[in-house]
């Protein structure tokens, strides 16, 4: 009996490390990417029941359960201390040079406003970016971080795609763009840091796919890379934030990373899984911070669960242009750039001709 159920366990995490690898856009395919840790995992005790069971399918269990094992361990281990860090440390985390942000995706329903800014007040950091924030929180924001961050982007919105955004750094440039959807607003602006370099920002939260919100990839994955190409064409200085609900070592945060260029801090340091906070064995990096090559890290880390469904995640990040020759940061080849323009345009002509992603 052992045998044969670890040998369905093994056909279905075969399946899905399968279907992982297949392009296309469909929600329950794209899906496959985000459990690569829990798979592994899965694969990993299965491969112990069939060791210990005698049955006619225990190699071919044991085998299917080594490949996916390898597979899945292949796309994370990038994210793990085994891995070459991608961002240098910065020198210190205390000067003129550095920013630290906090994002937090606040769960709209949620209202334990006090979790939340308990630990604004007690980290200060010098930029926030609160996801999902309805008028509810807006106005609660408003009064507790208005007079301390007085630079602020407000888009109170009830479709789970509002977007707070406050800064105690200058704030000039301020753009709100809806790129690819008209009710998926993103914020691009330039930060003025302390020793007066100017950096440009661009905070972003594309639809998911998921069957309640799209029943395909295509919407999130051109606004991602969108707004890298846009990145790489305007060089300098640059950061992004936000909840790109997508994980770390998917297909299409892997290509945003080429094609823009940006460095992610947590590649050599840890998933700082952000999402889902209700559930200690359903976790993954959603909750994402990316940086030109002009950043040095100074400190990263995820903070405590205050309600919402997102923990938030903090760091630091120190302004070192005098290094930006030393890092080694991600190229895209022709061809990923012309998946790239294919992805961006199928959305562009979809949405102008009325499509409804739902």
């Amino acid at each position: 009996m052992l045998g044969i159920v670890t040998f369905i366990v093994a056909l279905i995490v075969f399946a899905a490390t399968f279907l992982s690898q297949v392009r296309v856009h469909d929600w329950w395919i794209r899906a496959c990417e985000f459990p690569r840790v829990q798979i592994a995992g899965v694969a990993f005790l299965a491969l112990l029941g069939a060791a210990s069971a005698d049955a006619p399918l225990k190699w071919l269990t044991i085998a299917m359960c080594l490949v996916v094992m390898v597979v899945q361990i292949r796309y994370i281990l990038p994210w793990t201390p085994a891995w070459e860090v991608q961002m240098p440390a910065a020198e210190s985390s205390e000067d003129s040079r550095c920013v630290t942000i906090l994002i937090a995706n606040v769960l709209t329903p949620n209202r334990n406003f006090a979790g939340l800014t308990k630990q604004i007040i007690f980290r200060k950091p010098d930029v926030i970016l609160t996801l999902e924030s309805d008028q509810w929180w807006g106005d609660r924001l408003d009064e507790a971080l208005g007079e301390e961050w007085p630079y602020s982007v407000k888009i109170p919105l009830d479709n789970l795609y509002g977007m707070h955004l406050y800064s105690r750094m200058k704030l000039t440039d301020v753009e709100v763009s809806y790129l690819i959807q008209d009710d998926i607003p993103s914020v691009h602006g330039t930060l003025h840091l302390r020793n007066g370099a100017t950096v440009a920002l661009h905070a972003v939260h594309p639809r998911p796919p998921a069957p309640q919100e799209s029943d395909e990839s295509l919407w999130r994955d051109a606004e991602l890379l969108l707004v890298g190409k846009r990145i790489r064409e305007r060089g300098g200085p640059t950061l992004l934030i936000g909840d790109l609900n997508d994980v770390a070592w998917s297909r299409t945060t892997r290509l945003f990373a080429e094609v823009s260029g940006m460095l992610d801090p947590r590649r050599g340091r840890g998933m700082f899984s952000t999402y889902n906070a209700d559930h200690w064995a359903l976790r993954w990096p959603l909750d994402h911070i990316f940086a030109s090559e002009h950043f040095s890290l100074g400190g990263i880390e995820r903070l405590n669960k205050y309600g919402s469904d997102h923990f938030p995640i903090l760091a630091t990040l120190c302004y070192s242009p005098e290094h930006k020759d030393e890092v080694e940061k991600p190229e895209a080849e022709e061809e990923q750039q012309e998946t790239a323009d294919e992805v961006i345009d199928e959305a562009k002509d979809r949405a102008a001709n009325g499509e409804d992603p739902h």
